[in-house]
Parts: C-alpha cells; sequence; structure tokens
C-alpha cells in the first residue's frame, strides 16, 4: 500500500500550506459559507486546519505521552481580527513553518501520543498531510478555485482512509464503521486517469498497468481488508484519481460528471454514509 516517505510528508505539508494561504489571500470570501462544511465559514475553516497543525505541532516537539487540550496549544485560534486576510495567511505561513520545522527535527521515529495507536511521529506527518489536502479541496470549492493534488498523495490519502476505518471498526466498537462488515460486498475505486495512475503503481507494486490505479475494498465479518489492482466487484467507481479520492471523501457528489458507478450504488453510499471520519 502507498506510504510515502517521511521527507515528502514534510515537503507536502510545506506545500500545502502555501496553496491554502494562496486560497486565504485569492480575495475569496472569508465569511462565506465552505458548502462541504457548511458548518464552517471560509475562515473558520482556516483557522481550523492552523489550529490543527499548532496543535499536532506541540505534540511532537514536546515528545507528549498523552492528549494535549487545544487551550494549551499557543495561538491555536489564529490572529484575533477576523476577516483580515494578510493576518490569516501570515499565521497560516508560520504556522506551517513551525510544523515541518518540529517534524524535521524529529524524525519519523521520535514517540509521540497519537490517537490511532501509532505512537510516533511518521503518523503525525501523514495524517497532517492528508488533513490539508482535503481541507484545502473544502476551501478552494468554496472559493470557486481549480484543485489539482499529485497522484501519489491522492493515493496515500484514500489508503489512509481505509487504515482509519479499519481502526475504527477494530478499536471504536459504537462507531459507525463498525456497521461496514459482512461478506460478500466489495467496492473497487478504479482511476481512469492512467498516466498518473501508472506512476502509483509502479512505486506500489514494481511494474506498470494500463489499467491505472486502483483498490478492491473487500467487506468481512471483522474489518475491512483492500489491495491495489483491478477486479469485478458489488460496485465500482470510476474517474480521475484526484474525483475519486473528493468522492470517497465525500467532497464530490457521486452525480458529479466526472465520476461513473457501475454496480449497486447503494453499497458505495452505505459506505460514506457510515465512514464518516474528516
Amino acid at each position: 500500500m502507498t506510504l510515502l516517505p517521511y521527507d515528502r510528508y514534510c515537503d507536502e505539508i510545506d506545500h500545502q500550506v502555501g496553496l491554502l494561504r494562496t486560497v486565504v489571500t485569492s480575495g475569496a470570501d472569508l465569511s462565506g459559507t465552505v458548502p462541504t462544511c457548511p458548518d464552517w465559514s471560509l475562515e473558520e475553516l482556516v483557522r481550523h486546519v492552523g489550529g490543527a497543525l499548532r496543535w499536532v505541532e506541540l505534540l511532537v516537539r514536546t515528545r507528549a505521552e498523552e492528549d494535549i487540550p487545544e487551550e494549551r496549544v499557543p495561538q491555536h485560534d489564529g490572529p484575533e481580527a477576523r476577516g483580515d486576510a494578510a493576518a490569516l495567511g501570515a499565521w497560516l505561513a508560520e504556522t506551517g513553518e513551525l510544523l515541518v520545522g518540529t517534524l524535521r527535527e524529529a524524525g519519523p521515529d521520535a514517540k509521540v501520543w497519537g490517537w490511532a495507536g501509532i505512537p510516533d511521529a511518521g503518523f503525525w506527518a501523514r495524517r497532517m498531510t492528508h488533513e490539508i489536502t482535503v481541507h484545502r479541496a473544502d476551501a478552494t470549492l468554496a472559493a470557486g478555485l481549480p484543485y489539482e493534488v499529485a497522484p501519489e498523495v491522492a493515493a496515500d490519502a484514500v489508503d489512509e482512509w481505509l487504515q482509519i476505518v479499519e481502526w475504527a471498526q477494530r478499536t471504536l466498537p459504537d462507531d459507525s464503521a463498525t456497521e461496514l462488515r459482512g461478506p460478500g460486498r466489495s467496492i473497487h475505486l478504479h482511476a481512469t486517469d492512467t498516466s498518473s495512475g501508472l506512476n502509483v503503481e509502479r512505486s506500489e507494486m514494481g511494474v506498470s498497468s494500463p489499467e491505472g490505479w486502483g483498490r478492491v475494498v473487500e467487506f468481512t465479518e471483522d474489518v475491512v481488508v483492500w489491495r491495489p489492482g483491478h477486479a469485478k466487484a458489488t460496485v465500482e467507481l470510476r474517474g480521475p484519481l484526484t474525483a475519486v479520492l473528493l468522492a470517497f471523501y465525500r467532497r464530490l457528489p457521486l452525480d458529479s460528471p466526472e465520476l461513473e458507478i457501475v454496480g449497486e450504488r447503494e453499497l458505495l453510499e452505505f459506505w460514506l454514509e457510515r465512514a464518516t471520519f474528516g
């Protein structure tokens, strides 16, 4: 499965922070509602992302052995002034620099508390890469701007999501993910833009595939299992890799013209309703 090098995650966090800052300073309406996170305005979304990055920076820097309440995180909530794009962008840039610097200094094996039972800085580098990558999609969609993401990052975001679902099934008995059980059902994710898919498949499997990137997700009596590749499934979600990523994270409607669904759409909807993290 995809797992990028630690330095790549650090580079990507820096890159994504820069892209999100561009949205903030683009003239977009900071008070406008984010369609994919309707409880937030664009400014509230950015403050949420920056606050999460600052929280993780403190966790890693102090080698925390337990959770740290957000009220103990310096400048967690961002600049005092509201509606000031320049101040918000500067705070976000400083936040990214702090986190990336701390992650690089710590290294991937530094012991740090983590909520998914992976107690090291490597977990947080990966988690924050995808936290900001997906929330940047929220921001760009709200601002009416185009969204792109490197194929290896998109593929890794899907894999991390699947791992979180499997972790929730194993450890959170009241989580809605526990309903994603029962053998004989499967989901096939298929990226149709094979040029990007070839790069991803080559890095993961040692071979190229003319069919592009794919994941086969199978329900079992215990937890979901998945593998790279292609196979007939109960339902198939097809489209460019970025569109598949956004749909799988519930950021793109299944009726979007970029997507094609083959088979039992109800199973895919069932998954999306219950894999609710993020």
